[in-house]
């Protein structure tokens, strides 16, 4: 398999995962503001998305999304201790993955936009924080995880957009649940790997 990725962008949540089961895959870098990759193929031509991440598969088949690529890996691997068989604990596996797709990864999108104001910045990080913060209560139970007391995808995809507060000077202080669950996910040797190759430290 190839990761098209870009260094620390959400593409770094499925590395994560293809770290997390341990087979052999291959990474190739994508420029995505010129769409083409560092072997310099237009990157439409693999992804007429334009976004990463995307998985080319063994047969050339190739699978775009950063949730549904997690959840493949796991399958392809049989990590059913990251991703669980069908049921209710994977349904909540998938709850939170969507969750933080839709409402903290979308939340955060804007923020990188040309030209944003600092009024429009300002009321940007208020809804994020706000979704933020429904994570926040979540964790209040104890849980170690997202889920509970296993690490799943959704931890690192976490993991990988909180990582844009600190060049958005967004302070993150205020969910110290969530720092701290950023602090056990960076710990993890897969995370390490995957920001290492990336050049992420």
């Amino acid at each position: 398999m190839r990761l098209f990725y870009s260094p620390g962008a959400c593409s770094m949540a499925s590395h994560i995962m293809l770290r997390e089961v341990g087979g052999p895959f291959a990474m190739e870098r994508v420029d995505i503001r010129a769409k083409t990759t560092e072997s310099g193929v237009d990157y439409r031509t693999i992804n007429p998305k334009g976004a990463v991440p995307a998985l080319m598969l063994d047969d050339d088949t190739v699978l775009t999304e950063g949730v549904a690529i997690m959840q493949y890996v796991a399958d392809a691997a049989g990590a059913t201790g990251l991703v669980p068989a069908a049921g209710l604990a994977r349904a909540r596996v998938a709850e939170m993955l969507n969750y933080v797709a839709s409402e903290v990864h979308k939340s955060y999108s804007p923020l990188f936009g040309p030209g944003v104001s600092a009024e429009a910045k300002a009321e940007q990080l208020a809804v994020l924080d706000t979704k933020l913060g429904w994570l926040e209560s979540v964790l209040s139970d104890g849980r170690v995880y997202l889920t509970g007391d296993a690490f799943c995808p959704a931890d690192g995809y976490l993991f990988t957009v909180t990582n844009w507060s600190k060049s958005l000077g967004h302070d993150l202080s205020g969910f110290p649940l969530i720092e701290a669950l950023r602090g056990r996910v960076a710990a993890r040797p897969a995370v390490q790997a995957a920001m290492k190759a990336e050049g992420l430290i």
